[in-house]
């Protein structure tokens, strides 16, 4: 993610090198206002579509609170009507069935929507009814899901699921029915009964029917017991499969609004409960429908907008080209500093902003020539101090130590010995002044750590052997020279010392993409968690190092190649320590040529 961020950065900045101040103003003026318009414009946007959705909200919520209060009006006079008839028949138990059947149908005679109304025993059989016609000998009426649930519920009022009449012969009618059951006495005897009211489901679907949200929203009806629908306008296109409504989510609220997207299209759900009976009262309103104003915003900001542009373009290009002319003569003359002609002096005309920069531009030209002065002596002073750096490299301790060595191996007559630690001191001491370059190949430096080795491995009688192993494609790169050397120095010192078997030192060195890795790996004691941490940081340093020390090399490697190479450690106790160099995967100039 970073890199991919670095690349849009450095991709926007070249866009804009090479680009006239001209240019540059009429572009930043540009952008600088239409982002102002387009920050209130999506304020403004924001606001009105909160507004109009809120309207929305509330507009749908009022509908389905009027049908509900509608719905309830209505139910409410049924239920009385029920109540009536109720309060009729308990009056009138001993009667004669068709006393009380006279009753009934001179009660029910106002009311067109009332279909038929029944009094039955516990047994199923009809007391007295309306109207007079015969019933149908197949129907099961204790099997009727209305005329159990009044036995089950004694003097609670019962309403079902719509349904088709099927008590009498050629009365087939969708009904909703209320049922109820009650207790009669009749000749001195109690006895259970029921009493139906079926209710022609017509006046309820034309109440719903003439609800309008929109072109598309629609009102429906969810039993809230049962989870059933009891009223939806496209009824046959639920029992088909072809539609589908969240019905278990609705359940879920008593009263409310949310938002659902069943397939992909967004609808405001409005929930309203039917009291009493558990009916609740549903409103579909599509959003596309209901937020138009939304779209009307959108496309008037639009056309703001590019207005806007055109017109702030036209004044940016007038207004930016004034101020450019200016400062286009004074590039002119800056561009003879690039050439490398630092001994110009440009004319100062006037006192304003070009003017001013003007005098600072001769300053500075000056002053350019005065650190080129000092860059030149510093050169000179690094070049010194690298020298200083080679010679120190060459540690007479370590000298001292080796010739030494050589006395001692010649008294004790082991001229082969002998004839191979001068060969390689020898070797070693070439590599290491290398006619004072600072720059070597990676075999040189590897040859140059391998004669070390030899050397050292004598000196401590063969207390550890080495492995130098190279790929190579990596032996012609260039590396700063004697970086190996102090690390291999400390491995001994601060690794082989330690060990009480023979110890053992690999040098590796590879290519990893772009990069060149050199690692020296022991199997020392290892060096504990808080010095490793102080190693690099120079706060940790060594009693018998080779004078250059870890974070020298590092340092060294840095300054010569950049920030992304250096030096890296690893160590674990008790196993051993890995150290790794990184340097650029390049070759010198004769190399390339070669």
């Amino acid at each position: 993610m970073n890199r991919w961020r670095t690349r849009i950065r450095q991709r926007l900045i070249e866009s804009w090198r090479g680009r006239s101040i001209q240019f540059i103003l009429t572009t930043s003026f540009t952008l600088i206002t239409v982002l102002a318009i387009v920050i209130v414009s999506v304020m403004l946007y924001d606001k009105f579509s909160r507004t109009a959705e809120e309207n929305a909200f509330l507009a749908s919520g009022q509908i389905v609170g009027q049908v509900t209060f509608n719905l309830e009006s209505y139910l409410q006079n049924t239920t009385q009507v029920f109540a009536s008839v109720d309060a009729r028949v308990r009056q009138s138990g001993s009667l004669q069935a068709r006393v009380l059947q006279e009753q009934i149908g001179t009660l029910l005679e106002s009311r067109s929507d009332i279909v038929s109304m029944a009094l039955f025993n516990e047994q199923g059989e009809l007391l007295a009814g309306y109207p007079d016609a015969e019933l149908r000998g197949t129907t099961w009426m204790t099997e009727q899901s209305w005329f159990r649930s009044a036995l089950e519920n004694p003097n609670h009022l019962s309403f079902s699921l719509p349904h088709v009449q099927n008590l009498y012969k050629g009365h087939y009618k969708w009904v909703v029915s209320l049922s109820k059951g009650i207790t009669l006495e009749r000749g001195g005897v109690k006895e259970q009964a029921v009493l139906l009211m079926d209710v022609n489901f017509k006046m309820i679907d034309d109440l719903l029917r003439r609800v309008s949200l929109g072109q598309k929203g629609y009102v429906y009806i969810i039993d809230e017991s049962a989870g059933s629908i009891v009223y939806h306008p496209q009824q046959q296109l639920i029992y088909a499969g072809l539609k589908y409504e969240n019905v278990e989510q609705a359940l879920r609220y008593t009263f409310g609004s949310y938002i659902d997207s069943p397939n992909g299209e967004r609808r405001l759900i409005t929930i309203k409960t039917v009291h009493n009976i558990g009916w609740k009262v549903i409103g579909v309103s599509y959003m596309d429908e209901l937020l138009t104003t939304r779209k009307e915003i959108g496309g008037f900001i639009v056309w703001l907008l590019l207005f806007v542009i055109v017109f702030v373009l036209m004044i940016s290009a007038f207004l930016s080209a004034r101020i450019s002319m200016p400062i286009k003569r004074l590039e002119r003359s800056m561009r003879k500093v690039e050439q490398g002609d630092f001994d110009i002096h440009l004319e100062v005309r006037g006192d304003d902003e070009v003017g001013r920069l003007s005098r600072r531009f001769n300053l500075m030209v000056a002053q350019i020539r005065e650190l080129m002065g000092q860059i030149i002596e510093e050169q000179e002073t690094k070049r010194k101090g690298e020298l200083e750096v080679l010679q120190a490299q060459i540690n007479p301790h370590f000298l001292y130590n080796t010739l030494n060595s050589v006395v001692r191996l010649a008294g004790s007559g082991k001229g082969e010995e002998v004839i191979t630690m001068i060969t390689s001191l020898s070797k070693f001491f070439r590599i290491s002044l290398s006619r004072g370059k600072s720059l070597i190949t990676v075999q040189d430096e590897l040859e140059h750590v391998k004669n070390y080795l030899i050397i050292q491995k004598m000196r401590y009688k063969r207390k550890f052997d080495f492995e130098v192993r190279a790929e190579e494609q990596v032996l012609s790169c260039v590396t700063l020279k004697l970086i190996l050397q102090p690390i291999v120095e400390n491995a001994i010192y601060h690794g082989m010392e330690m060990l009480v078997d023979e110890g053992h030192i690999e040098i590796r060195a590879d290519r990893i993409g772009n990069r060149v890795r050199l690692q020296v790996r022991d199997n020392g004691p290892g060096i504990p968690p808080d010095k490793l941490a102080r190693l690099l940081a120079g706060d940790a340093k060594s009693d018998s190092g080779s004078g250059v020390g870890l974070r020298n090399v590092h340092e060294r490697i840095r300054l010569q190649f950049g920030q992304s190479y250096g030096l890296k450690m690893e160590s674990e106790l008790e196993a051993g320590t890995t150290v790794t160099l990184w340097i650029p995967y390049a070759f010198s100039e004769e190399e390339d040529q070669s």
